[in-house]
């Protein structure tokens, strides 16, 4: 049966970020510099990835992968809102609206997974340094990625499925600037109960549970860094997490802000400015993160650039 036979509504209305008309223009031009940010930042860590045979390792593999999800994840979103922002058009169709809500939890899951897959890389690196490559052979690194799609495709495709056989009520307007699930189940008629269920399980399989795994990973971590005696080897050991903590930081920082702690006023304001923090904020902060703070990065970058000067020349 199509999309459009399960509801009693063609399209939604966005009524996209709490600003004033006024500021469309200047919030217009920010938000696709940042867009256009994201997409070039993250495209560059995969070429210099791909390029430098320094960074053919374990890390760097789901890296390029995690910075190919940035970019996706951003694209679910932000090119409507900036459409939107421009033309003025903020509807949205039914299909497309549900099509956007099964990529943007993809997404979302997917970069969970490989944020908890670097996490355990990590963990592998620094508390069992001398079977390192054992444990972390190409095999394993290409299951646990392929894992990820296959798991985030799974719980994205479940709730999509669930969201499509509701029936909306007589407004259909979003107050958010894309089609998020908690919104959609909060305007429909229909009985929840499930999808409600399916969230609770899901997000714990796919946030809290990987999250979780992040901080026993950085426990062993931790208390293996303080059995160093040297300071030097302690910098060097914190180095090579440090990237990796900031990012689980903005992640992980938004989503619990957002679905987890309790708002008072303003909530639909403060859950679209919440959701701006890990759909365009955060893929964009994320190749500085990476280049800023990692030696092999910037010296892989140094080299690509060298190489550019040299053939100019």
């Amino acid at each position: 049966m199509r999309l459009e036979n399960q509801s009693n509504v063609s399209e939604f209305l966005l009524l996209g970020l709490p600003i004033r008309p006024e500021q469309q223009g200047v919030f217009f031009v920010l938000f696709l510099g940042m867009y256009l940010t994201t997409v070039l930042g993250n495209l560059l860590i995969i070429l210099l990835i791909r390029l430098d045979s320094r960074l053919h390792t374990p890390m760097y593999f789901f890296l390029s992968h995690l910075a190919f999800t940035d970019i996706a994840f951003s694209s679910v979103t932000v090119p409507k809102m900036l459409m939107n922002m421009h033309t003025k058009y903020k509807s949205i169709p039914y299909a497309g609206c549900i099509s956007q809500t099964y990529f943007f939890i993809f997404f979302a899951d997917l970069d969970s997974f490989l944020i908890t897959s670097m996490a355990y890389d990590r963990y592998v690196a620094i508390c069992h340094p001398l079977h390192y490559t054992i444990i972390m052979s190409q095999s394993i690194c290409v299951m646990l990625v392929a894992g990820s799609w296959v798991i985030a495709c799974a719980c994205a495709l479940l709730h999509t499925l669930l969201l499509a056989r509701l029936s909306f009520c007589a407004d259909h307007t979003i107050p958010h600037f894309f089609c998020d699930l908690a919104v959609l189940l909060e305007m429909s008629c229909s009985d929840t109960s499930l999808n409600q269920l399916v969230i609770f399980t899901a997000g714990l399989t796919a946030i809290m549970l990987p999250f979780l795994c992040i901080m026993v990973s950085y426990g062993h971590i931790g208390a293996t860094i303080l059995k160093v005696p040297s300071t030097k080897g302690i910098c060097k050991a914190l180095s090579t997490c440090g990237s990796h903590l900031s990012v689980v930081t903005l992640y992980y920082g938004a989503i619990i802000g957002l679905y987890f702690l309790p708002s008072s006023n303003n909530t639909n304001n403060k859950n679209t400015i919440a959701s701006l923090m890990y759909t365009v904020v955060t893929p964009m902060l994320n190749p500085f993160i990476y280049s800023l703070r990692n030696k092999d990065m910037k010296g892989a970058l140094r080299k690509l650039l060298s190489k550019k000067t040299y053939s100019f020349n």
